[in-house]
Formats: structure tokens, C-alpha cells, sequence
């Protein structure tokens, strides 16, 4: 049964799978002789022995020395991986292998397309992939032709494993996969290959299965950089899924425990994910309780080598191996999961069942999801040019939905070019690395109403020539509208990550958009623009705003190649002589969306110099995940600094590692000291007051200056019913410092439950929330008010240097550009009398307000580098609730307000909510209970 589309403007209650697939997938079962139900007439030549095979294909047995699920004694290594790929590419001529991308330490990511003989020859395959990627334009393919692919073609299923490296199982049951499509002679295996090409990507994260590590060598949460692509394994996955886009998406996890979660899913699901999908995800969820075995359900007595739904993995954030594909490329993208806790034959086997039986629904319906398919790039269109948006629903069946989708129509967005242009242009990008279609406006246009970006409107507003136009009504709504949207509208308050992305909030760029039909003049975009636009002359120069991450990392490239660079401290202009130019230089301003602008005369300003980075590790400081990664990454991969691991040691005993850096990045951490004695910290104000710069992020970055009598900031308390999911926030910026060069005088910052700090009275407070009605936050706030008044970076000089302090991670998964160029403004703080514009120095020794400051009791740290988990109930069912939750921990705080209980358990390692050791069974055992949640915070 098919979901219909519900009215638009309804605020419908649930999403729900079709009766009829109980029918439809009674007949399923995880046996390889099991046909789907409903699937074509039993293919010519098949065998009904579910052993058959191929005698040419290596068997996992022969090829690995052990069997693959029932039997396994160990999981299987990164180069058992590549060779077993290999030799069944080698073997069987159903199979093509590939390598989609590279890993941070150079291991490459392989790939294999199985599907029947015919489907995988060259000439065939290519014409596949045309004929699935025109379904998702039908601007040009017409419905006759849409009719005719879903009747001929395969569908394009993905088996994906492993994003988190230290999850292994979904790995080996993909080779378990692999092998039975490529050698099997069963009808089961003959319905899937005739009906399917199915894509294999064993590994996502090669590194970190190596080091049984759940990020990538960056410290990345690659199931987190799905929409941003900031890690070149991402990147290149995206890339083959534009290449082959999928119908049905598979991205297999592990979890704690014994059990195993397939959809559906919990809520809340994003609005813009099609009806479709949810409900192909649905029915996949049946076919997968048919083809299970094992014990079943969970439930009563049963606890262990079960299934359950509706639980912990949403469908909301922009991030996922899930949410990506479904409102990306249209696909019922879903996580699976199976406790890790559980032998490994187990482990591998359970995988194996749901990914054979996601195969077998596919293949039983797969004209129906090619025609599915294309009605979701045709509904997108029809959507986009009435300027609709998706209503809110929800799953779950306990759960209504709590906030509509409002009542407001955007058919256009505008990305103006006024400032921060590097910075729009890499958005341009990012959405042309989704099949958006952007254009840049070559005539000024009038939009009669907009909506500016920060809660505003105007009217009449010109839009400029050189501004971008994003129009709704193009097959890519859906994708725009998820990662472009002012808000994305949360239909419930259950948060398990961020509640905002809107990529023109985290660049900070100028944005509006419009529900009016305007078309303005404008030509399609078909490269990046940027770079030299003429010649500067022999003693000429050339110029550029540093306004931008772009604009920063340009300026970090060409100082590691020496280039004499100078900048404007008023107008944030940076200039180097022509005669530096190359065209290496040229085509890396380019590629950044930096336009070098020429100049007969030769550039003036102060001398910019190349930062020494030292990289602080110490107490507290994790080194394989976070804000520690995080500034690896983006100081080192893309800025290209070399960064000198400096130690608690280092610092305390002033040693060269510590006192020959002019600059010392403090990640978030766990310490509120960094485990500095009362002489590391005198070191440490010596060296700041020689003209050096401390910058330290969110929570150890902060505490630790405090400890050391850096600046008079405080923390201000956070009430029980606060709420600050991942959120953004208008902030006031105060132009006097140099850490806000090129910023405007309103700006935006992501905040995500981050400390609260109250403002300086020793320094600069570079970003303050505003204290009037200018005060605007997005996503899920809850006494957001709190925070008005208060400030979000200051800076604090001592001597002739200065400590640069965020109360937030401006570096948070390398996509938050404007705190990118906030950081680099930092490490590129000018030196001398010109930097001090007119703040008057302090000396080494420790301000009274510091001092003050220092003495003050160091807030509990509860939620580590992410949140603590919340949980909010009744006040009446406040009992019931602290006793189950007892059952897990004695660890929480329970508070009452305004009716409502308060129950908050502390996350010191800041483990997220798919890693957490019982946050789902906590949630589960509330359920049962029956204690309704008013609102979860994972």
C-alpha cells in the first residue's frame, strides 16, 4: 500500500507502513531460497537449491580461511577486504570493482557493482546509471520514457558498512553479500541480480577499523559529514552516489548490547524527506522482521539476538548515511544497527539477514520504486514551483507532532555578494556537488517581500548583480530546502544531534529568500568564479577581502609559500606584489572563490605574518576525536600549518616546544586547568605578555585561560529547562578588535549548550548576544533568553599578547565557516602598536577581576565536548521516573519547573546518542513504564 501525499497545510500524525506489506512479505524469509514475494516469474536456468553456486567464485571459506557469519571466529581485515574484493571481481563476470575514494593515511576505499552478466557489462551499466539518473529530472525525461525505465531497468541498491570504524560486522556480511550475488544459481540469488544493481562499499572508514576507532585519523564522525563533505572519504562516496544514485540505501552500524534496530525509525523525520521513502522504509522494516530468524522481536523475556523499531535512530539531521540518501537522492536511506556485544558469527549473520532481505523486498518491488522514484523528483518540481514546503508527520505510534512546518511559501533564495564572497561561492559549490542548479544574477532584480536570514523581513529589496539564485522549482527542492532552510522545523522534541545546519547561517553569509514568482535575469553557473580578472603590471599588486574561511585559507597558502603579504587593519584587505602571482596561485584563489582584484600601485598595510602553531595535547585534551581533530584538520590539512604538539609538561616546564610558538590553540576538553601548576600558569601569562596569542575554544579552552588569570569572565549558571540544541544565534560583533576583521556588525553563531559566559570587563568582547528585540536564535531553543547580555568571544590582553577565548567550538566539524575565519583572524592577530587600537595593555601579573574570576567555584562538567542527556517528564511522573532511571545510573539531577521534571545525566565524555552505553535501553525501559517524554536531549 502505497502512502498517499495528505493535503497540503495538514498536520497529519504519523507516517505509517502499509498494511498490505504484511501480506506482501509473509512469504520472505532469511533463507538464500526464499523468492520475494510479489518479484517476477522464477528466472529460466535457476535452481531451487539454495547452495548452488558457482564453483569458479572464491568462497570466503577458501579465500579467507574461515566462513563469513555462521562459524565466524573474527572479523575480517582491511586488506582481506581489498583481496576479497578482488578475486571475486576476478571470478565472476557479474561483478565490477572500483575505488571511490582515498583515506587520510592512503588506504583506498574499494567498491564492488554486482548484478547479472548482462547489467555489468561496460556499455550496459553506463546506460543504467544514465537512464536511473534522468528519472530525477523530469523536466527532460517525459513520463512515456520514466515508464519504460521503471518496466526495463534495475533499481540501484547500496550496501554500505562501517562509517564508524570500530563497527565492523556490517562489513563482513557485505563480503557475505557480495559472494552470494556473485556466485549463487538460486532463483533467490537470480530475482535479486536481474532486478538489482547493487552497490557494495564494504568500508567507509579503513583508518579507523584499523585502529578499532569510531572516527576517522582526523577525529571526524563521518556520519556526520554527509551534507559538508570536509573529509575526503565522504567526498568521494558522494561522488559514486551521483555517479550510480541509489533507490534503497543500507548504511550498517553496531551498537552496545545484544539487539539489533532496523526502521522505522524514531522520530522526528525531517519534513523534506519524500512520503515515499518513509514509506518504502516501512515496508523494508517488515520484510526485515520476516527474514530476521534468530529470537525475533524484543520483548518480555526476549532481550538478546532480537529486533526492535522505533527507537533512538531518527531521520532528521543532514548528516546521516540515512538522511542524506532519502532527501539527497530521493532513496529510502536507512541505519541499521546490531549490538556489539554479541558474538561475532552473530553479529555477521544478523546484518547479513536484514541486507539479504532488504535485497529481496527491492527486487519483489522494484517497479513500483522506479516509479516511486521518478514521482518523487516530479512532485519536487510541481512543490518547488508553488513555492510548498512538506508538512511535518511523524512514526512513531505514541507521538503526535508538536510544531507544524508554518505556513510560509519559498520559491527563491538569494545569496547576496556584498561580503564573505569566497565564503557564498564554496556554497554555490556545495550545492552544485548535489545536482543544485544555481545561477548568478546579471541584471539588479526587485524582490517585492523577503525574508532576510535572522527572523527579519523587507520589502522591495535589490537583489545585485553578482548575487546567486537558488530556485525551488528544479528537481532538488527537497535537498535545498533541507540544508538551506532558515529552520528546519522539528515536528518533535527529541534531539539525538544538532537542530540547525542551515548552511547560510554556519558561512554567515548574506541571505534572503521569497515566496514571490521573481525570475530574474540570470545565467547558469558552471564553474566556480574567482582568481585574476586582468593583469596588475610589473610593480602593481594584488588585492582581496580576507572576509571568508576561504579568503583565510588562501591567506594561510600563500604565506607557506612565501608571499610577502600586507593587510589593511580598517578594511580587512590583504595585497602581495604582482610579481608574486602564479599561476599555481591563480588557480588556488579559484578554487577557493577568491577574486584577486589588480591594482597599479603597490599594496599597503601591515606585514602578516605565518602563525607557529603550537597544538596543546594535554590534560584533558583528547587526541583522537573532536575539537583536537578538528583543529588538526583545518590548521593542518587545509590552512597547511605545521603544528607542534605542546604538553601540560611543556608548559610547566617552559621547555622550546611551548615558549617557540607564537601562538598556543587550546581545544575543548574535559580539564578546567589543563593540569597547569601555579608556575605553568605564571609561564604561561609570561608568554602570552612577550606579544604571543592564547586562543582557547568552548569549555577547557576557557577554563583553563580562567585558571590562569587570563580574563575576568565568569560562568553563568544554566537553568534546568534550558535548551540549546545545536542552535543558531544573532550576535553583536564589536569591530575595535582585529579577531573581527571582516566581519559584519551582526553576525551568527552555533551554539551547542555551550558554556555561558558573562562579559569581560579586562578585554574585548568581540561577540556578545544582544540584551534588546534584536535577540534571534533558531532550531529548538528553550529559555534561550538566558543568554542575552551575555557574550560568545572575547579577547583579553596581557602584556603585548592577548588570550582570544570562544565560548563555543568555532572549528565544530569544520563546516561552521564564520568561526573558521574567526580562528584565523586569531592566529593572524597583528603584532605591534597598530593592534592595539587603543585598548590598553595588561601587565603579567593577575588583574583583580581576573583573580576574581579564577576563584570562582569551576562549573561540573556534564556534558564533555557535546551535552548531557535530558530528560523531561511530568512533574507528576517525577518518581516513577527517577526509579527507572536509577536502574542505570546514580549519577542524575533532577530539578522541577513550571511543571515539568528535570531529569539530567551527565555525559562527561560527551558520547552522542548512538554511542552512549544505555541511553537507548534508558529510553526504552521509560516506554515501557509508560511514562510519556515531554522531550529527549541526547
Amino acid at each position: 500500500m502505497r502512502l498517499s501525499k495528505r493535503p497540503r497545510r495538514a498536520v497529519p500524525t504519523r507516517r505509517t507502513a502499509g498494511v498490505a506489506a504484511l501480506l506482501l512479505l509473509a512469504g520472505l524469509t532469511p533463507l538464500l531460497g526464499g523468492a520475494p514475494a510479489g518479484a517476477a516469474p522464477t528466472p529460466p536456468g535457476c535452481s531451487d537449491d539454495p547452495a548452488a553456486r558457482l564453483s569458479t567464485v572464491p568462497s570466503p571459506e577458501s579465500a579467507l580461511g574461515f566462513p563469513l557469519g555462521t562459524g565466524q571466529e573474527r572479523v575480517v581485515t582491511n586488506d582481506e577486504v581489498r583481496s576479497y574484493l578482488t578475486a571475486v571481481d576476478a571470478a565472476s563476470d557479474r561483478v565490477v570493482t572500483g575505488v571511490m575514494a582515498t583515506s587520510v593515511l592512503g588506504q583506498p576505499l574499494p567498491y564492488a557493482v554486482v548484478s547479472n552478466e548482462r547489467h555489468v557489462r561496460p556499455g550496459a551499466l553506463r546506460q543504467i546509471a544514465d537512464d536511473i539518473r534522468d528519472l530525477r529530472d523530469p523536466r527532460r525525461t517525459k513520463p512515456k520514457k520514466a515508464a519504460e525505465t521503471a518496466a526495463d531497468r534495475p533499481a540501484i541498491v547500496w550496501v554500505t558498512a562501517n562509517v564508524h570504524g570500530g563497527e565492523k560486522s556490517g562489513t563482513d556480511a557485505a563480503l557475505k553479500t557480495l559472494y552470494e550475488l556473485a556466485s549463487g544459481l538460486s532463483c533467490a540469488v537470480a530475482e535479486r541480480n536481474d532486478n538489482l544493481v547493487t552497490v557494495i562499499v564494504p568500508t567507509q572508514n579503513p583508518d579507523g577499523r584499523d585502529a578499532s576507532r569510531r572516527q576517522n585519523e582526523y577525529g571526524f564522525d563521518m556520519n556526520r559529514d554527509w551534507f559538508a563533505r570536509t573529509q575526503q572519504e565522504t567526498d568521494g562516496k558522494i561522488e559514486l552516489l551521483r555517479q550510480y544514485p541509489p533507490q534503497v540505501f543500507i548504511d550498517a552500524h553496531e551498537m552496545g548490547g545484544r539487539q539489533y534496530f532496523f526502521p522505522p525509525n524514531a522520530d522526528p523525520i525531517h519534513h523534506e524527506i519524500a512520503s515515499e521513502n518513509v514509506d518504502w522504509i516501512n515496508r523494508i522494516g517488515e520484510a526485515n522482521k520476516a527474514g530476521f530468524g534468530f529470537n525475533g522481536a524484543c520483548g518480555g523475556a526476549v532481550t538478546a539476538e532480537c529486533y526492535f523499531n522505533y527507537a533512538t535512530y531518527d531521520l532528521f539531521f543532514m548528516g546521516y548515511g540515512d538522511t542524506v540518501p532519502a532527501a539527497g537522492f530521493g532513496a529510502a536511506g536507512m541505519t541499521f544497527e546490531k549490538g556489539s556485544a554479541s558474538a561475532v558469527a552473530d553479529r555477521v549473520q544478523q546484518q547479513f539477514h536484514t541486507q539479504w532481505s532488504t535485497l529481496g523486498w527491492a527486487a519483489a518491488n522494484r517497479h513500483e520504486v522506479l516509479t516511486g522514484y521518478y514521482k518523487i523528483w516530479t512532485d519536487a518540481l510541481a512543490e518547488g514551483r508553488a513555492g510548498a514546503l512538506e508538512p511535518n508527520e511523524v512514526v512513531q505510534p505514541t507521538n503526535t507532532v508538536q510544531f507544524p512546518v508554518p505556513d510560509i511559501s519559498i520559491r527563491s533564495y538569494f545569496l547576496l555578494p556584498d561580503r564573505q564572497l569566497g565564503d557564498v561561492r564554496r556554497l554555490v559549490e556545495r550545492l552544485r556537488g548535489m545536482d543544485v542548479e544555481v545561477y548568478e544574477v546579471t541584471r539588479p532584480t526587485t524582490v517585492p517581500t523577503a525574508r532576510v536570514f535572522g527572523g527579519r523581513t523587507a520589502t522591495d529589496v535589490t537583489v545585485p548583480v553578482g548575487a546567486y539564485w537558488i530556485p525551488m522549482d528544479q528537481p532538488q527542492k527537497h535537498w535545498i530546502q533541507a540544508i538551506m532552510g532558515e529552520d528546519p522545523y522539528v515536528p518533535f522534541p527529541y534531539f539525538y544531534d544538532v537542530s540547525s545546519w542551515s548552511n547560510p547561517l554556519l558561512m554567515g553569509v548574506n541571505t534572503i529568500y521569497t515566496g514571490d514568482d521573481v525570475r530574474p535575469h540570470a545565467r547558469l553557473v558552471r564553474q566556480i568564479t574567482g582568481g585574476t580578472t586582468s593583469a596588475a603590471g610589473a610593480k602593481g599588486s594584488y588585492a582581496y577581502p580576507l572576509d571568508s574561511a576561504a579568503a583565510a585559507e588562501l591567506t594561510f597558502r600563500l604565506l607557506g609559500r612565501g608571499v610577502p603579504l600586507v593587510r589593511d587593519l580598517d578594511t580587512s584587505v590583504v595585497g602581495f606584489p604582482a610579481e608574486s602571482l602564479t599561476r599555481d596561485i591563480d588557480r588556488l584563489a579559484r578554487s577557493l572563490g577568491v577574486t584577486l582584484s589588480p591594482s597599479g600601485a603597490a599594496a599597503t598595510g601591515s606585514p602578516v605574518d605565518l602563525p607557529d602553531v603550537g597544538l596543546f595535547q594535554g590534560t584533558g585534551i583528547s587526541t583522537t576525536s573532536g575539537s583536537h581533530g578538528e583543529a588538526r584538520y583545518v590548521l593542518g590539512k587545509r590552512w597547511g600549518l605545521d603544528l607542534t604538539p605542546v604538553t601540560t609538561a611543556d608548559i610547566n616546564d617552559n621547555t622550546p616546544a611551548f615558549t617557540g610558538r607564537t601562538v598556543l590553540l587550546v581545544p575543548d576538553g574535559s580539564s578546567a586547568t589543563g593540569g597547569l601548576t601555579a608556575a605553568g600558569q605564571a609561564n604561561l601569562r609570561s608568554w602570552i605578555a612577550q606579544g604571543h596569542t592564547y586562543v582557547g575554544l568552548r569549555n577547557e579552552g576557557t577554563r583553563m585561560a580562567r585558571a590562569a588569570g587570563l580574563t575576568s569572565t565568569t560562568e553563568k549558571a544554566k537553568p534546568a529547562d534550558y535548551r540549546m540544541i545545536g542552535s543558531h544565534l544573532r550576535v553583536d560583533v564589536d569591530g575595535s578588535s582585529p579577531v573581527a576583521l571582516g566581519r559584519p556588525a551582526e553576525d551568527f553563531e552555533f551554539n551547542n549548550s555551550d558554556s555561558i559566559l558573562n562579559p569581560s570587563s579586562t578585554g574585548t568582547n568581540v561577540l556578545s548576544y544582544p540584551s534588546g528585540d534584536t535577540f534571534w536564535a533558531n532550531g529548538y531553543t528553550v529559555r534561550s533568553d538566558v543568554l542575552k547580555g551575555t557574550v560568545a568571544l572575547v579577547d583579553e590582553p596581557t602584556g603585548a599578547g592577548r588570550a582570544v577565548l570562544f565560548a563555543f567550538n568555532p572549528l565544530f566539524r569544520a563546516y561552521n565557516e564564520n568561526g573558521l575565519h574567526l580562528v584565523a583572524n586569531a592566529l593572524l592577530y597583528p603584532s605591534g602598536a597598530a593592534a592595539d587600537r587603543g585598548a590598553a595593555r595588561r601587565t603579567t601579573g593577575v588583574d583583580p577581576a581576573r583573580a576574581a574570576a579564577a576563584a570562582q567555584p569551576v562549573a561540573d562538567d556534564l556534558g564533555g565536548e557535546w551535552r548531557p542527556i535530558t530528560v523531561e517528564v511530568a512533574a507528576g511522573d517525577r518518581g516513577r521516573a527517577e526509579a527507572v532511571v536509577a536502574r542505570y545510573t546514580d549519577t542524575a539531577r533532577v530539578s522541577e519547573v513550571d511543571g515539568s521534571a528535570y531529569l539530567v545525566i551527565p555525559n562527561p565524555a560527551g558520547l552522542q546518542a548512538d554511542e552512549h552505553p544505555f541511553l537507548r535501553d534508558l529510553v526504552g525501559a521509560l516506554r515501557e513504564a509508560r511514562i510519556p517524554l515531554r522531550s529527549l536531549v541526547g
